[in-house]
């Protein structure tokens, strides 16, 4: 197959040895070495001199795909890749040992894998172990097929494995390899990733993702973000995404609106978009859901300490819930409803990975609408009646103040279109079933992430998971508009007109792709366009009046995109790698650097 270029062969060390053998060097016929020479007796002289010219001109590694793959006996450090020396050639043969030896008389070997930081994945075997090891970004594939255990291969670049069991037991191994008692949930890199390095994190960075390369993170911003990760976050081990920020539209045309979908539809046609999805935006708390399974998935492929269902957390990565139990049964609820829909079975997957608003708002928010929201409303109410009671009796004594009296009758309903707006989307939580879960990404399953697929695809999986348990699951309604068909257009702006109407938020519109190009690369990920109501709860009761009006059509949203650009791609990055499973502290720079992003000085009411 080599000679053919069909396939690429390293050499191991026991290989090294059959070469010396077969040129008669004196050497211990072990581990089945004495059988293998046995059966080459049988052969001619110019087969056992070939074997040995192939094998004696095998080089120590290989180096693939750009520098992104090493292939290795028995590994590489990340400061010989692509070299050849001696030393080079010995590490990859024999990997790295302490110089003691252990109750079965074999070498004790260094774990160089556990120290491994590098970007290039290392695929080596050497030392067998009962299932395939990723540790560090590097993987050991050796499944001791000959002690009876499993023939292993990795399909790369997906990162795949595929193993099939040994037929036999072709040869007792001195040390026994496989454990006599199953072994702990937690994987090896679990364990390395127990504790993460501040080092991974702090200081200025530049970040590669795949859709927007060298993304900076200044140092201020992750200082910012180190005291927030490091007081109020959950646990990094689920924390494998943030979701970014969204641009609203650019400030509209139209009059007494800031927002109109049309600017939304111009923007994605200049984009060169033909199809966008419309989505109804629900007005919650954003929450990312981690859901497993079963409970031991948290530990196998999540390697958390304490084994659970899955987690629920803010875009900041906060737990969503302060009530353990209140988590518990929603997670619970939840996975009934995937076991339901068919999904775990339709992904072939254990573990899933949602982005999500969960209402009611005040659910999260009650803090920020008793100390915020409720006291100016209050306030704002008891003052504009009072100074309208004033104007009215003193209009009986004074002419000319019809005026005065008209404004302050304005401002005093436009403080209680303030109240009703923030009202609607708050009631009290006693019990599991006052929340409602919305779902509008299933993100990333085992072997996965969905940025491939497209929003209606999305649309799709997820209204057959909220069929699966209409008390707590809401399906999002949405509509596809054809951006060169006036009659799709006019249909989602009047859609849009009747929503905000009704006094809900608004939509999103999105790319018919979840990862769209437009004329610079990729475009913006989804752009809000939220109701004249709604956005008093935004940008104050009076920001109808023309004088505030006027003012705010200044706003510009040029800083906003980039930085929903930027946190896109370090979101979409954290997920792949995650599914690579690769470091955590590789999934966690990029969730970090999200985190360091919220703290750019954007204007908030965008």
């Amino acid at each position: 197959m080599v000679q053919s270029e069909l396939a690429f062969c390293v050499p191991g060390n026991h290989d090294m040895k059959l070469v010396r053998a077969l040129r008669g060097r004196d050497v211990k016929r072990t581990h089945g070495l004495a059988e293998t020479m046995e059966q080459l007796g049988h052969e001619s002289n110019e087969l056992r001199v070939e074997v040995a010219k192939f094998l004696d001109g095998l080089v120590s590694h290989y180096v693939f795909d750009d520098g992104n793959l090493v292939v290795a006996h028995a590994g590489l450090k990340e400061s010989m890749h692509g070299r050849g020396s001696g030393a080079v050639r010995e590490f990859a043969l024999f990997g790295e040992t302490t110089g003691e030896t252990d109750e079965f008389g074999l070498p004790v070997r260094y774990n160089w894998a556990a120290d491994y930081r590098g970007k290039t994945l290392v695929v080596y075997g050497h030392t067998p172990v009962p299932e395939p090891l990723f540790l560090n970004n590097t993987v050991n594939l050796d499944t001791g097929c000959v002690f009876g255990g499993k023939l292993t291969a990795l399909r790369y670049p997906e990162r795949e494995i595929v193993s099939v069991k040994a037929h036999r037991t072709y040869y007792e191994p001195a040390r026994p390899f496989l454990p006599e008692e199953p072994e702990t949930r937690r994987l090896l890199q679990h364990a390395q990733d127990d504790v993460l390095d501040l080092a991974d994190v702090v200081g200025k960075r530049l970040i590669d993702t795949r859709l927007k390369p060298k993304i900076t993170i200044r140092e201020e911003n992750a200082i910012a973000a180190l005291e927030v990760m490091s007081r109020f976050a959950s646990d990094p081990k689920w924390l494998i995404y943030l979701p970014p920020t969204m641009s609203p539209t650019e400030t509209s045309k139209h009059e007494n609106l800031l927002e109109h979908p049309d600017e939304a539809f111009a923007f994605y046609r200049k984009e060169g978009i033909t199809t966008v999805v419309c989505e109804q935006k629900h007005m919650g708390s954003r929450a990312v859901v981690v859901l497993c399974k079963d409970e031991s998935v948290s530990q196998k492929r999540f390697g958390v300490v304490q084994a659970s269902l899955g987690t629920v957390y803010t875009r900041t990565g906060r737990r969503f819930f302060n009530d353990e139990e209140l988590e518990r049964l929603f997670l619970v609820r939840l996975q009934l409803a995937v076991e339901k829909s068919g999904l775990w079975d339709e992904l072939g997957t254990d573990w899933l990975c949602l982005d999500c608003e969960l209402m009611p708002w005040s659910a999260k928010a009650q803090e920020l609408l008793q100390k915020q929201y409720a006291p100016v409303g209050n306030a704002g109410v008891r003052a504009l009646k009072a100074e309208g009671d004033l104007i009215t009796g003193a209009m009986l004594r004074v002419p000319g103040l019809e005026a005065l009296s008209n404004q302050t009758a304005e401002r005093l309903d436009a403080i209680r279109r303030y109240t009703e707006a923030y009202r609607q989307y708050c009631w009290p939580v006693h019990s599991l079933g006052d929340l409602k879960l919305a779902p509008f990404h299933l993100l990333a399953s085992e072997g996965a992430v969905h940025t491939d697929k497209t929003h209606t695809w999305h649309m799709e999986m997820i209204g057959k998971l909220c069929a699966a348990d209409t008390e707590i699951l809401l399906a999002t309604p949405f509509q596809i508009v054809e951006l060169q068909d006036e009659k799709s257009v006019e249909g989602a702006v009047a859609w849009w007109t009747n929503m905000t109407a009704e006094g809900r938020e608004g939509m999103v519109v999105k790319p018919l792709n979840f990862v769209a190009e437009g004329r610079r690369g990729v475009t913006q990920p989804a752009i809000k366009c939220r109701g004249a109501e709604y956005l008093r709860i935004i940008y104050g009761p009076e920001y109808l009046l023309p004088v505030n009006l006027e003012r705010l059509r200044s706003r510009n949203v040029g800083a906003k995109r980039s930085l929903a650009s930027r946190e896109f791609a370090l979101g979409i990055e954290a997920l792949e790698r995650f599914v690579r499973r690769e470091p955590l502290r590789l999934t966690h720079e990029c969730v970090f650097g999200v985190l360091a992003l919220e703290s750019e000085p954007i204007d908030p009411r965008l």
